[in-house]
């Protein structure tokens, strides 16, 4: 029986330190019928290069492409969406892994469940120091679910159906859903009334330091803001969903400085 293929987009933006690992964790699936999509958001370091190495050993496995500007990950996915031709979409980041088992399972999965659109897995967090925990959520999470927590899939995990992945537009080339891109897809998944679900197993490996958690400035957090009242608009939300808001325009006053220091303590918490 021929194995259907997967394509694996992947937005590359100066990670030469890790690129190398991250692409040879895909090349060592045991599920081999893949394509693997590359997209330089113009980075600034050797990223580029080390993909284009890659590409030129396995010519018929991997494709590269890169932005003519920096265009976010939302644009640059888009465009590796436009080269797939595999039946599924995967994910990953230039600096994360997947178990070997990885897609071999989530293929299974979604063959054995037609009503299932995406399927996503538990993500291991580790960074230079070693492994800090597992990041997990239910099985099966919903629109009540995602209103107040804002998460139902970890969005590198995922394996979609590149059929629903086309009929959803991809991802949104709007100023506020700007790396929040998985946020406000997962509206428009739960609108179009797809099912999804997370495999309980750890197949992700997610690379995560202090660093990760100060990206997460006052201008991320307002563009959130904004992108929760037109979720909340979208999904016909309940008064309590807005007033749940409320957490995060008190959060728009606390300084940087306590977030840094609360998510240090997180990372302590699962090591």
């Amino acid at each position: 029986m021929n194995k259907p293929k997967v394509s694996i987009i992947m937005g590359i933006y100066n990670c030469e330190q890790t690129l190398e690992e991250s692409i040879k964790s895909i090349i060592n699936q045991t599920y081999d019928n893949w394509e693997l999509i590359m997209c330089d958001d113009c980075s600034i370091d050797n990223t580029y290069k080390i993909a284009q190495k890659y590409k030129d050993i396995y010519p018929n496995k991997i494709k590269l492409f890169k932005n003519d500007k920096n265009m976010t990950l939302g644009p640059t996915l888009n465009k590796c969406i436009e080269y797939v031709t595999g039946k599924y979409i995967a994910r990953q980041d230039g600096d994360d892994l997947s178990e070997r088992y990885r897609l071999e399972k989530q293929v299974d999965f979604l063959e054995k469940n037609k009503d299932i659109s995406i399927v996503g897995t538990n993500m291991v967090s580790f960074d230079e120091s070693g492994y800090h925990g597992v990041h997990s959520l239910g099985e099966s999470l919903g629109k009540e679910y995602y209103l107040k927590k804002g998460v139902i899939f970890f969005h590198a995990t995922i394996l979609i159906r590149t059929e629903v992945m086309r009929k959803l537009n991809g991802y949104s080339t709007q100023w506020y859903a700007i790396q929040a891109e998985d946020y406000e897809l997962w509206s428009r998944f739960i609108k179009e009334g797809y099912k999804g679900y997370n495999l309980q197993e750890n197949l992700y490996y997610v690379r995560e330091n202090i660093d990760t958690y100060k990206r997460k400035n006052i201008k991320r957090r307002l563009r959130g803001l904004v992108l929760k009242f037109k979720v909340n608009r979208r999904l016909n939300a309940s008064i309590s969903a807005y007033v749940y808001m409320l957490k995060d325009i008190v959060a728009l006053f606390i300084p940087r400085w306590i977030f840094i220091r609360y998510y240090r303590r997180k990372m302590d918490v699962l090591n």
